[in-house]
């Protein structure tokens, strides 16, 4: 195997003798030596991901760890799942499905949870404690349990404004009442009473409370990525007195496995898209590959959807390259010819191109081609692509595809990829609107005007689409047929992320002169408002949204079940993390220490 590069050493040493693979500790639990290999990892880690030189005993000690975490979760797992089964009352249920939730560790005992979270469910809780109030709300609809809000109202005095004195109960209320749906008064008021609260609390408190408050301020606990709660919440529990020593020992392993997943997935993503020579053809566009990486990560962390983040981040990766050809580069002219292209989906189309746009073009359906490959095995399904699909109109107007034909189940990866070409032709459409937008110097002139198209082009429509993918039998053909006519699930989904986009990236667009309105301008046309008024009530629409997406959620039906919902929740959660201050995707830097600890900074154990 070849020497690594100059990069990767100092300059006119000699590479450092490696350490050989330490045994097993006879006792099973972790010895010394195996813990300074978990530091090792840091370095290991970046370096596997960049380099594609790889020193063999560094292999052999990146296998060995893999080898010896996962025979020893199995072991810790089964540890806390009689901590699980041992639970009855609801108070100690309650603080343990939360505490597994916010490790990450709750997928292993879906069962037991699911029986734990109705015992919770089936108790007549009156409760006089807020804290235990908010916390059985929050869990019970988080997991999808329609409880009313009602309760809370016992918590006000007779002048209607609540009584609540400790900060346990403050951030418990201020968590739950951010699941609230339209009409919901008390979660609303909840919310402003607790904010103000605990903001004038906070300067008084230390760790961890302070770090909890803190956190629960910028984000609340219902709308915090999953893995980066992980990340975060790991050294809260461990710092607390009441902590299970196998539960922390658990996450810590559990997340140290999900890094090296991530890691590999990050190095055979780099290698395809150092493929596509992006610095030679497409200079012009964000060079964001693990951004976008880590953004797939943040919507479905699970390590069985590690196929589906890599078709996922490459998607993404297409979005944003076609998003930047017609957004701040190409001529009115080549974008209406990569449309037209796009849309007739083959070799041939390449003579309509610029030279800068044939490349990308051939590596765009050579892409899509891998993606079959890999989704399926059996090529005698590929009949099903024969199957035709009709374009229709919805009730609202919008394009929209519906599946017609008698599929069954094993068809299901194969919809899903005609569907996506699909998808990307009606996006080359929508973007070609805005191009139109831009060249007529077009403002909207209401905000619902200019979000009947700008939500489509955001791109999460598509994304929270193909993420189904990874899902198999879990989405139905009819469950493919309704989210592909644009039900209100998404709309509110895509809507949130459009708003939260415009308002942490439109100073940055606007100041320069090619570029289309945003829906603040439009707002600020409609209302005649300032531009700090219309991020406010920007602000407010986005809320709104959340709302609709978790009356979807609390309401699922055949067509629309709860992983759907779930899902695409996962997938808000995320653009609100990315857009939460700034445009994170685009000025990155905001989040490379999270980024670096994701995939570069295993847990101690």
């Amino acid at each position: 195997m070849s020497s690594p590069p100059a990069a990767f050493s100092n300059e006119g040493d000699e590479q450092p003798q490696r350490r050989a693979p330490t045994s097993f500790h006879p006792s099973g639990a972790i010895s010394s030596s195996v813990t300074s290999h978990l530091l090792r990892l840091r370095q290991l880690l970046s370096y596997y991901i960049l380099s594609p030189y790889f020193n063999v005993t560094d292999y052999l000690l990146y296998v060995y760890m893999h080898a010896y975490m996962k025979e020893r979760v199995q072991v810790v797992k089964e540890e806390v799942r009689k901590v699980v089964k041992g639970s009855s009352e609801v108070p100690e249920i309650l603080d343990l499905v939360i505490t597994l939730q916010r490790l990450g560790l709750d997928s292993y005992y879906e069962t037991e949870i699911n029986d734990l979270l109705c015992i919770v469910y089936n108790t007549d809780y009156n409760d006089k404690d807020l804290h235990l109030v908010s916390l059985r709300f929050y869990l019970l609809r988080k997991n999808g349990y329609d409880v009313s809000s009602d309760m809370f109202q016992h918590f006000k005095d007779k002048e209607g404004s609540f009584v609540a004195d400790d900060v346990r109960s403050l951030l418990s209320l201020y968590n739950a009442a951010f699941l609230r749906t339209h009409g919901e008064k008390v979660l609303d008021e909840a919310i402003v009473f607790t904010t103000n609260r605990l903001r004038s609390e906070l300067e008084h408190l230390k760790s961890p409370a302070a770090d909890e408050v803190s956190l629960a301020l910028n984000t609340p606990l219902f709308r915090r990525v999953r893995i980066l709660e992980i990340r975060n919440y790991i050294p809260i529990y461990e710092s607390a007195t009441t902590r299970n020593e196998s539960i922390l020992e658990f996450a810590k392993l559990n997340f140290n496995l999900l890094q090296l997943i991530y890691c590999e997935e990050l190095k055979s993503i780099t290698g395809w898209w150092k493929e596509l020579n992006v610095e030679s053809n497409l200079s012009f566009i964000r060079d964001r590959i693990v951004e976008m990486h880590f953004w797939m990560i943040g919507a479905c962390s699970e390590p069985h959807y590690s196929l589906s983040r890599i078709i996922l981040t490459k998607m993404i990766a297409f979005i944003t390259i076609l998003d930047d050809i017609f957004d701040t580069y190409a001529t009115t002219e080549e974008s209406m010819m990569l449309a037209k292209a796009i849309y007739m989906c083959n070799e041939t189309a390449t003579v309509l191109l610029p030279k800068y746009m044939k490349d990308f073009y051939l590596y765009y359906l050579k892409t899509f081609d891998s993606f079959e490959e890999a989704l399926c095995p059996n090529k005698s399904y590929r009949v099903c692509y024969l199957k035709e699909l009709n374009i229709s109109n919805s009730t609202n107007n919008t394009d929209c595809f519906i599946l017609r034909g008698n599929y069954g189940n094993h068809f299901i990866y194969d919809i899903l990829m005609t569907q996506s070409y699909f998808l990307f032709k009606r996006l080359v459409q929508e973007f070609s609107q805005e191009i139109k937008w831009r060249d007529d110097h077009y403002i909207p002139k209401t905000i619902e005007e200019h979000l009947e198209l700008s939500r489509k082009t955001v791109g999460a429509f598509e994304l929270a689409c193909a993420s189904f993918v990874g899902m198999g039998d879990l989405v139905a053909k009819e469950t493919l047929d309704c989210l592909l006519t644009y039900p209100e699930l998404l709309k509110s989904f895509t809507t949130c992320v459009r708003l939260s986009n415009d308002i942490a990236s439109t100073k940055r667009e606007q100041a320069g002169d090619h570029h289309h309105a945003s829906t603040i301008q439009s707002y600020m046309l409609q209302h005649g408002a300032t531009a700090h008024e219309a991020c406010v009530g920007i602000k407010e629409l986005i809320e709104d949204s959340w709302k609709d997406m978790m009356k979807e959620y609390l309401t699922p039906t055949d067509l629309q079940p709860k992983i759907v919902a779930r899902t695409v929740i996962d997938f808000a959660r995320t653009g609100d993390y990315m857009y939460k201050q700034v445009d994170s995707f685009t000025i990155s830097h905001t989040i490379k220490d999270m980024i670096a600890s994701l995939y570069m900074e295993p847990y101690n154990i």
